[in-house]
């Protein structure tokens, strides 16, 4: 790891935390420490909110044009671009994903600078017709600082999916990664000066959501906060917010339905429904993780979901396997218990994926499990378990599928598998969700794509245009020119 490990990125530079206290960096693949971050506190906090406010307020950063701050992020999205495969190592060796996820992942970073990048100067505001005499224009201002806090499931993709959209409104930006992944945010913090971000545009500190993170949403020098987590996470961080009168972004997780009809494409379904729960661990917001299934052809399709289940491999990221580790031995032990108590209730296990003979033996490794004939007031038909389990629910017809995907206190993503076209618009109004699929799940990054819930999942709109709205504030002007 770099010397700068133990250090957080303020004002443009290293330093010392204000703290000697420290955090290990685990490898989840092997449950063996290789490095250390700085367990930051408010002092931390203070220095790098202060940073970004001197940028936004007097420094060369608030004095930038749209043009100048989206001609950055599209360096920037070239520099990760041209250090990919050293940010994929990074990431893979942080979180125990798949080389190839990584791989991904890098892109999907370099994507979310490029498309902010270009759109930088293209967020308009708008004039509005109003009094003889009078001129009314609506221009879009950034909030002033922001801070971000983010998860330890996408560490990379979540710099690029929070910041871009924030630098490229105006917005100076302290940065707080999740303990248990914070080597990809430093690598980025440091590449982001060499390609010549003002100093306070970004500032990275590393620590503990309870307290470097706690201080982040509750600063009273903080205009916005974008937080992705647990939703009991989520609900302190918007009371903290609420105390000094702020708002936030809150994207806080799912229990999303694919819902497949008797007349779905089964050849098209089967891999992209293995894939949705597979992907990550299952350690996805967005994880497909209930198949809601007609009852017609809920034989045939255990069948074939069964087979496939059982070729998914585990492994480290150097095998490059389906999937990876578990981030961190608690979060493995949480995972195993809901499968553990699913089969202590009877609950049938149709299939398991394979852990590959030669994984290490301290990783925190999970065969992806594969559930039949869930109790619908079960736990894993309702929790989020955030791991490779998928559960199936046979329904009766299309209401029955309506009233079992809406029945769950999360609405963030959701599929419809038919090639019925007034079914797939009915659905598609009737289910709840921020994102709704027809014949297919995800859309990669869909950086394009406005994402977000409602519930339990959060609100707010990250991605997108609409990004750029939740990192913005609307200024009316009316000039009487009579």
């Amino acid at each position: 790891m770099t010397e700068a490990s133990m250090r957080n990125f303020i004002g443009g530079d290293w330093h010392e935390a204000k703290t000697a206290d420290s955090l290990p960096m685990i490898d989840p693949s092997t449950g063996e420490a290789y490095g250390e971050i700085a367990d930051s506190g408010e002092r931390d906090i203070d220095r790098a909110v202060a940073a970004a406010r001197q940028a936004f307020d007097e420094g060369a950063w608030g004095r930038l044009t749209a043009t100048e701050r989206g001609r950055l992020l599209t360096r920037f999205a070239d520099a990760v671009a041209a250090n990919a495969d050293e940010i994929a190592g990074i990431e893979a060796r942080d979180t125990g994903k798949p080389m190839r996820v990584a791989r991904a992942d890098a892109a999907a970073l370099a994507r979310y600078f490029e498309f902010y990048g270009g759109a930088a100067d293209k967020f308009h505001g708008e004039t509005i017709p109003y009094l003889d005499g009078h001129h009314v224009a609506v221009i879009n201002e950034p909030h002033g600082v922001t801070g971000h806090i983010l998860p330890w499931n996408y560490p990379a993709q979540m710099f690029g999916r929070t910041l871009a959209p924030a630098l490229a409104a105006g917005n100076a930006t302290v940065l707080k990664p999740a303990e248990d992944a914070s080597a990809s945010a430093l690598r980025l913090a440091a590449l982001a000066a060499e390609v010549g971000f003002p100093a306070g545009a970004i500032n990275v500190v590393t620590g503990r959501g309870a307290t470097a993170g706690a201080a982040l949403a509750s600063h009273p020098g903080v205009d916005f906060v974008s937080f992705t987590g647990s939703p009991e996470v989520g609900q302190i961080i918007q009371k903290l917010c609420a105390d000094h009168y702020i708002t936030c972004t809150l994207e806080l997780g799912g229990k999303s339905p694919q819902i497949v009809f008797a007349d779905a494409d089964l050849n098209r379904a089967v891999p992209v429904i293995v894939n949705a729960i597979v992907q990550n661990s299952g350690q996805t917001c967005s994880a497909g993780s209930r198949l809601l299934v007609e009852r017609s052809i809920h034989d045939a399709l255990v069948e074939r979901l069964a087979d496939a289940f059982a070729r998914v491999r585990v492994g480290t990221p150097a095998m490059d396997a389906d999937c990876g580790p578990i981030i961190t031995a608690k979060q493995q032990a949480r995972v195993q218990s809901f499968i553990d108590r699913a089969r202590s209730d009877g609950i049938p296990v149709l299939a398991q994926g394979r852990l590959d003979p030669a994984l290490p033996a301290g990783g925190f490794f999970v065969a992806p499990t594969l559930f039949g004939a869930v109790p619908r007031d079960h736990a894993i038909a309702r929790e989020e378990v955030f791991g490779p389990v998928l559960s199936i629910l046979p329904f009766d017809d299309e209401a029955d599928a309506v009233a079992l995907a809406n029945a769950t206190d999360y609405a963030l993503v959701a599929a419809v598998w038919t090639r019925d076209g007034g079914r797939q618009m009915r659905l598609a109004k009737r289910v709840r969700a921020g994102q709704l699929f027809v014949n297919c799940y995800g859309a990669g990054a869909g950086i394009e794509l406005p994402f977000g819930g409602s519930g339990k999942s959060g609100h707010g709109r990250e991605k997108g245009f609409a990004a750029l709205h939740d990192f913005s504030k609307t200024k009316t002007i009316v000039i009487d020119h009579r």
